[in-house]
C-alpha cells in the first residue's frame, strides 16, 4: 500500500472536517437551513477578503471568476492594461480579447516579477486604459507580483485593478480594501482546502461604479443579479451546495487560525522547502517567490518530467511540472491550504530519493536537515 500525497498547487489537500460535511445529506438551497448557512459564508468570506463589500460567489472555477471580472466591469471596445508573466496572466489577455476589447500587454519574463514603474508608464501613457488586470501568485512560474504598489499607482487614476488571486488568497496578505484593490477572484481548490468549483469575487465601491456602467454580454456571471441574492442569502442560480458546506468549514478553520499566523504558516514552509531544496545544490527558478509553492530548476541531465513523474510512481507524491516553454525544465512542489510541517519533511525526502535513482549526487538528509533547521527556528 502507498499513502498519497497531493502536493502540487491545485487541487490541493482537502480540509477533513469539509470532507465529512459534504458526506452529510444535501441541504435545499431555498430553505432556511442553507440561508443560515450562506449568511455564516459570507461574513467568513469578507473576513478572509479583507473587506466590507460583498464576496460574490459562483459555481465554477477560478477561470469563471476571472470571466465575470471581465464582463461585469468592462464595455465593447475598452482599453485594458495586462501583466502577462504566466500562463494565467495570459489567461486575462485571452478573455480580454475574446469579448472584443483592447489589451495592451507588459510581458515580463517567466520567473519574474513585474516592475510596477512599468505599470505607471503604461497608464500614463495611455489615459483612456479602463482596467489593468494582473496576477497576484502566478503558479505557472512561482512568481509573487508587488500588488500592494501596483494598487499605490492605479489607485491614482480612473482605472480599476483586478487581481487573479486564486493562489494568494489564505497565503499571503492581501488586505483589499486597505490597498485598494478593485477585483479579488479567487478559488476553493487552493488554501481554501475543498474540491474545485466554487469561484470567489470581492468587488471594491469603485468597481460597483463600473459595473453599473457596464455593457458587455453577461447572463450566468452577473455581478448585480449575484448581490442582490446574496444580499437575501440566496444565490441566484442554484449553487454547489455541498461545495458551499464544505467552505463553511474551511472559512471556520481559518477564522480560528487567524489570518497572522495563517500567512506565517505559509511563509515558514515556503522558506524551509526552498532552505531543503538549494541544501541539495538546486536552483530556485524565481526571484520573487510566492509562499504557495516552490519552484525548482531541473538540474542539468534530468528532465524535469522525470522526476514528477517518479515521486508519484514510487513515493505516492503527486506535484507539478513546468507549463508551456517550461516544460521538462522545472518542477513545482506546493506547500498552501492543508498542509503543515510534515508534508514538507515528507516531499524532501522523497525528492532525495528521487533524485538519487535518477543519478543526480545527492547526500540522503542534507535537504530535510535544511528544512527543519528553518522549522525550528520558526517555533
Amino acid at each position: 500500500m502507498k499513502k498519497r500525497h497531493l502536493l502540487a498547487p491545485g487541487p490541493t489537500q482537502v480540509l477533513p472536517e469539509a470532507l465529512l460535511a459534504m458526506a452529510r445529506p444535501i441541504l435545499y438551497h431555498r430553505g432556511p437551513e442553507y440561508e443560515v448557512l450562506l449568511a455564516s459564508v459570507r461574513e467568513g468570506l469578507k473576513f478572509l477578503f479583507q473587506t466590507k463589500n460583498e464576496v460574490l460567489l459562483f459555481t465554477s472555477s477560478g477561470t469563471g471568476g476571472m470571466e465575470g471580472a471581465v464582463v461585469n466591469t468592462l464595455s465593447p471596445g475598452d482599453r485594458a492594461l495586462v501583466i502577462r508573466g504566466g500562463k494565467f496572466g495570459e489567461r486575462w489577455g485571452e478573455i480580454c480579447e475574446a469579448y472584443g476589447l483592447q489589451p495592451s500587454y507588459i510581458d515580463v519574463e517567466w520567473g519574474r516579477a513585474v516592475e510596477p514603474d512599468l505599470v505607471a508608464a503604461a497608464l500614463t501613457a495611455d489615459p483612456s486604459i479602463k482596467a489593468v488586470f494582473t496576477t497576484h501568485s502566478e503558479s505557472s512560474t512561482g512568481v509573487l507580483h508587488d500588488i500592494e504598489a501596483i494598487a499605490r499607482i492605479v489607485g491614482k487614476t480612473p482605472a480599476i485593478l483586478i487581481v487573479d488571486a486564486i493562489t494568494s488568497v489564505g497565503v499571503v496578505d492581501l488586505p483589499m480594501d486597505a490597498w485598494g484593490v478593485d477585483v479579488v477572484v479567487g478559488g476553493t481548490q487552493k488554501a481554501l482546502m475543498i474540491p474545485p468549483g466554487l469561484a470567489l469575487c470581492g468587488v471594491s465601491d469603485k468597481a460597483w461604479a463600473m459595473v453599473q456602467r457596464s455593457r458587455l454580454p453577461k447572463f450566468y456571471f452577473n455581478f448585480i443579479a449575484e448581490r442582490k441574492s446574496l444580499e437575501k442569502n440566496q444565490n441566484t442560480f442554484t449553487p454547489a451546495v455541498s461545495l458551499v458546506v464544505a467552505l463553511h468549514e474551511s472559512l471556520a478553520v481559518i477564522r480560528a487560525e487567524g489570518l497572522t499566523a495563517l500567512f506565517a504558516r505559509h511563509d515558514r514552509l515556503a522558506r524551509a522547502t526552498r532552505a531543503g531544496v538549494m541544501a541539495l545544490g538546486l536552483q530556485l527558478f524565481t526571484e520573487r517567490p510566492t509562499p504557495a509553492l516552490t519552484t525548482i530548476i531541473a538540474p542539468p541531465g534530468i528532465e524535469a518530467g522525470a522526476i514528477v513523474k517518479r515521486l508519484r510512481a514510487a513515493h505516492g507524491i503527486t506535484i507539478s511540472g513546468g507549463q508551456a516553454q517550461l516544460k521538462g525544465k522545472i518542477f513545482r512542489l506546493a506547500h498552501l491550504g492543508y498542509a503543515d510541517e510534515s508534508d514538507v519533511v515528507v516531499c524532501l525526502a522523497a525528492l532525495e530519493r528521487t533524485l538519487a535513482d535518477l543519478g543526480y549526487p545527492v547526500k540522503l538528509g542534507e535537504g530535510i536537515r535544511a528544512a527543519q533547521e528553518v522549522l525550528v527556528q520558526a517555533c
